[in-house]
């Protein structure tokens, strides 16, 4: 068999699967569920590896699932395809859950059902006989950055040492058995489109995660205000203080501020004495993200100096910028061009968003694509499938294609790639970075 039938096999291999896939994503979407609390996805995950005879090790990080498939012809590389676990808040959606307010138009749920699939469809085409490579779903928790102070307290437990799910995993030595990495994220398709396509990804925002507290003085709010100090007015003025410097970020930088406020007072007649803040200082490259930080957290003091609070602001380490291997983006992109045509992928701009994807990407090489299957916004309570075939099949025939690539033929291609790749970053310097956050 060469590489084209064998392609040919496994994406006829998914196709015939697509009953199971939509079932599997649509059991997670039911139950949605936030970072390291991911308890019922990851059993989700070990029941469909259970059924397929697939290995793997649980509870990494806490939820985390991690499956092997090993090559026939040997183990010279090791490809990850990853789905992450987790939901984000979104209690407006419809589907969210009523306790916690999670909902899955994250699509994380599509992830997870993608990364099976690509099991599906080598294990059911018996396409590891053919490759000299090891293949490992692997699902992750805790991708989004949410429920920061939650989380800052299993820290400070022991229980974990990261916020993010891959940082943690990274910390831990769960990727060290591994050479590269795909994986795929749902994205809107405009109203005026019909039909949807890939984006092959290129640069994304990275981030520095802050907790931000103004301490002041309390006092009866009408009778007797100036013998108290106003915790509140001291975390908007240093808000006005951030949105006064502004105009000094460069737009090349892509720099992003947007905080909330967790707690903002307890009582309407008393002075709010204890004011409490969760935010990210986001931008598009590591030396960007450190000087804006710096120069927001002066703003964000001086509003505590301007009416004679204190101001605590402890820097968590959030995600780095996403950086795509371009060798992997150019497999990817060649099979979506055969699946879906030429005139439906495209490359992308640079993401504001962020990922912690972009940490994994700093030591090793990885491709994300963004796969337009979605109407409504991301995140958003209109968030909603539209195309099941590009939201469940088209991705995972994708990644199963540039993973026979990569392994076909004596692994040949994962052999050029590693060979020819220099991390951004050493694992030993990445965890540095990390850790600087805590000194």
């Amino acid at each position: 068999m060469n590489k084209e039938q064998l392609k040919k096999k496994v994406c006829d291999a998914i196709a015939a699967r697509k009953g199971d896939i939509k079932a599997l994503a649509q059991a997670i979407w039911e139950e949605p569920e936030l970072g390291y609390k991911e308890t019922k996805t990851a059993s989700k995950v070990e029941a469909c590896f259970e059924k397929l005879g697939i290995p793997y090790q649980n509870k990494l990080a806490l939820t985390g699932v991690k499956g092997r498939l090993k090559g026939g012809k040997g183990s010279k590389h090791s490809v990850a395809v990853i789905g992450e676990l987790d939901a984000i808040i979104c209690a407006d959606h419809p589907d969210a859950d009523d306790t916690s307010g999670a909902a899955h138009c994250c699509g994380h749920n599509a992830q997870i059902a993608n990364m099976m699939a690509v099991v599906m469809g080598l294990k059911d085409a018996g396409a590891m006989e053919y490759l000299a490579g090891d293949v490992v779903p692997f699902a992750v928790p805790a991708e989004e950055y949410v429920e920061i102070t939650y989380r800052n307290r299993l820290i400070e437990e022991g229980k974990i040492k990261y916020i993010g799910g891959k940082p943690e995993l990274i910390s831990r030595g769960d990727f060290d058995d591994i050479d590269m990495a795909l994986q795929i994220h749902l994205t809107s398709v405009p109203a005026k489109r019909d039909n949807g396509f890939i984006e092959i990804s290129t640069t994304s925002n990275g981030f520095i995660g802050k907790l931000i507290r103004y301490k002041g003085e309390a006092a009866h709010a009408a009778a007797a205000p100036h013998a108290g100090v106003n915790a509140l007015n001291a975390a908007m003025m240093g808000m006005m203080g951030v949105h006064a410097i502004r105009e000094t970020f460069q737009e090349k930088d892509y720099i992003r501020f947007h905080p909330i406020i967790t707690q903002g007072g307890d009582l309407v007649n008393v002075i709010p004495s204890d004011v409490r803040m969760e935010s990210y200082v986001r931008a598009g490259n590591v030396p960007a993200m450190i000087d804006a930080n710096k120069r927001i957290n002066q703003a964000l003091k001086a509003g505590a100096m301007a009416v004679g609070a204190e101001a605590e602001i402890k820097d968590l380490p959030g995600y780095l910028p996403l950086q795509n291997n371009d060798v992997l983006n150019k497999f990817l992109r060649q099979n979506a061009e055969g699946l879906i045509g030429e005139d439906n992928v495209w490359v992308a701009p640079h993401m504001t968003g962020s990922t912690d994807t972009g940490d994994l990407s700093h030591i090793m090489p990885v491709s994300h694509p963004w796969i337009g299957s979605v109407r409504g916004v991301l995140h958003g309570k209109d968030y909603k499938i539209m195309d099941d075939d590009m939201a469940y099949i088209r991705p995972s025939q994708m990644m199963a294609c540039t993973i026979i690539d990569l392994l076909f033929d004596d692994a040949k291609e994962a052999d050029e790639l590693m060979a020819n790749y220099k991390p951004l970053m050493t694992k030993q310097e990445y965890l540095d970075f990390l850790e600087s956050f805590n000194s």
